[in-house]
């Protein structure tokens, strides 16, 4: 039998505790990203329940015991004497939307959202085989709502100077595919941003679409369109000088299929820019990554099972940069380069290009 080294014990069981207390927070803040009540408090306050539930619209009662929550959690502070609750505004900048891109509330929803697919999930790990995008219906409600912000606060000014020639191609007019467009908004603001080019974007979501055709429709965008396809099917022979590609291929049920038929979709010298989780591909290389553990469980609980659910070769969110890049050359793409952001901690950023 093992000799158990007891301070080691208590130290693990101490973070333990502290797990199940953060675990318990992150529900919290999800809920309080979904209803909008950290934004109102950020706002609102420092002010009683009252004043706050008025703001929210939401019921007094609720919303005071999860005030108690967060400021159990230090994420709120509470003034015993004036009753007033507050969100100092150095905590609000990574948990309110108005603050930016990098909302971690929005993050901690995701796991929420996750955490109602854990029996069915448990199923497959005895049995195998996957979950399918059924089994998430505000999956991609939620990362159009992370995507937006991202491109947003980037895209134009920050992501597009970051790939060589791709302003001057898009501002003499250049025709340019996103694939797995979801909700089309990168599309858009692209389409708004260069006039002279023609845009399209492709997913297999019909609600996403559906999205992406109204904004274009509400801002006027007569070179930007959108179409529910496949896009491991795509069957386009040098038809782009650009193809995007933001969040999209690691979840993809034949991610090669996918990124070959982009390199044949693509003209000769065309542009591929891959937006992609950073991360590497060999867990030991990742343990100093600060969200790895939350890569890891988006991968398991969604991105690798949907991929597996439509026999695909569940590559996982954590696919890495090394395989990444291995793959982009496998499909043919040469002078792979690999780049970092400031607007987007999260992503590396794949720069490729079409012999």
């Amino acid at each position: 039998m093992a000799t158990v080294d007891k301070d080691a014990a208590k130290a693990f069981q101490k973070r333990m505790v502290g797990v199940m207390n953060d675990s318990a927070l992150g529900l919290l803040l999800g809920i309080g990203d979904e209803l909008g009540l950290l934004d109102v408090l950020a706002r609102k306050g420092p002010a009683d329940p009252a004043t706050l539930a008025a703001a929210a619209g939401v019921d007094e009662r609720y919303l005071r015991e999860w005030l108690d929550g967060i400021v159990a959690g230090d994420v709120a502070t509470y003034d015993p004497e004036s009753g007033h609750y507050a969100l100092p505004p150095e905590r609000a900048a990574c948990l309110t939307p108005a603050d930016g891109p990098v909302n971690l509330a929005r993050s901690l929803k995701m796991l929420t959202m996750l955490a109602g697919v854990a029996p069915d999930l448990q199923d497959r790990f005895r049995d195998g085989g996957g979950l399918g995008y059924d089994h998430y219906p505000r999956f991609h409600a939620m990362m159009a709502e992370d995507a937006a912000a991202t491109h947003d606060a980037g895209l134009l000014d920050v992501v597009v100077p970051t790939v060589p020639g791709l302003h001057e191609r898009l501002t003499a007019g250049a025709s340019l595919a996103d694939v797995g467009c979801g909700s089309g908004h990168a599309i858009n603001l692209l389409a708004r941003a260069y006039p002279e080019s023609r845009f399209v974007g492709y997913d297999l979501g019909e609600d996403a679409i559906e999205a992406a055709r109204a904004e274009a429709t509400a801002w006027g965008l007569g070179n930007a369109r959108f179409e529910v396809r496949d896009v491991a099917e795509l069957g386009e022979t040098a038809a782009y000088d650009v193809v995007t590609a933001f969040d999209a291929i690691h979840d993809q049920a034949f991610p090669d299929r996918v990124l070959a038929g982009i390199a044949a979709a693509l003209r000769p010298g065309g542009i591929f820019l891959m937006v992609d989780i950073k991360a590497q591909s060999r867990v030991e290389d990742n343990l100093t990554l600060p969200w790895a553990t939350y890569l890891y469980t988006l991968s398991l609980m969604h991105c690798m099972t949907v991929s597996l659910a439509q026999g695909g070769a569940g590559l996982g969110t954590v696919w890495g940069r090394q395989t990444a890049v291995r793959m982009l050359e496998e499909a043919g793409f040469v002078d792979v380069r690999v780049d970092e952001i400031r607007t987007d901690p999260f992503n590396y950023f794949y720069v490729a290009r079409k012999a």
